[in-house]
């Protein structure tokens, strides 16, 4: 078991971030019905699942990272409103609000000399020195405020079904290869990286 002190361990990690919207997506593409109601249905389906990895998250880490418990803030709060109004914006927005919000407490970590990334993430960037913790923060801000863009974007152009195959078949990728291409940058700036670091948050 992890210890408290100790952050999960990657495959883990992974699981309770991307369980959720892997179930989304499944939910989504098999329930029956037309777009809107196959959309309520994965997001209760994401909202029970979000619920279930924050439960795993305690029993397995004893801890809910502050992310995990702000992305199920959000998708409880939309998800909910979606339900309530039968009305697919509310969860479609919640990405946007969640990368806003996360590019704001950056944005302000880093005017006012609080180092907020490092305090949540520094047991996965050993050796990090303080200047690569600031580029780093800004490439994170720099990318929340393209993909709630690109939500927006999607949102407001194109279906439902559209927008569900870019949540999960477009950003999933995006944070990916975000997290790869800041390697370099980090290892010059002293990282030591023994497990994949961890990449930003599927919205």
């Amino acid at each position: 078991m992890t210890s408290p002190t100790s952050p999960p361990r990657p495959g883990l990690s992974i699981a309770l971030d991307y369980g959720p919207l892997i179930l989304f997506f499944l939910s989504y593409n098999f329930a029956p019905g037309p777009a809107l109601a196959r959309l309520l249905i994965a997001t209760i389906m994401f909202m029970m699942a979000i619920v279930a990895s924050m439960i795993a998250s305690v029993v397995m880490t004893k801890r809910i990272p502050p992310v995990m418990l702000l992305t199920a803030v959000i998708v409880l709060v939309f998800g909910g409103l979606s339900l309530y109004f039968r009305d697919a914006r509310f969860i479609q927005m919640k990405p946007t609000i969640l990368y806003g919000v996360l590019a704001a407490v950056l944005a302000f970590g880093l005017l006012t000399g609080r180092p907020l990334l490092q305090m949540v993430l520094g047991q996965s960037f050993p050796g990090l020195t303080p200047l690569g913790w600031r580029k780093l923060t800004v490439n994170w801000i720099i990318f929340f405020v393209g993909l709630a863009i690109a939500n927006e974007i999607v949102r407001l152009n194109f279906s439902e079904t559209v927008w569900v195959y870019f949540k999960t078949w477009g950003v999933v990728p995006l944070a990916l290869l975000f997290g790869a291409a800041n390697l370099p940058m980090l290892f010059k700036h002293g990282l030591e990286l023994n497990d994949p670091a961890p990449t930003p948050p599927e919205g």
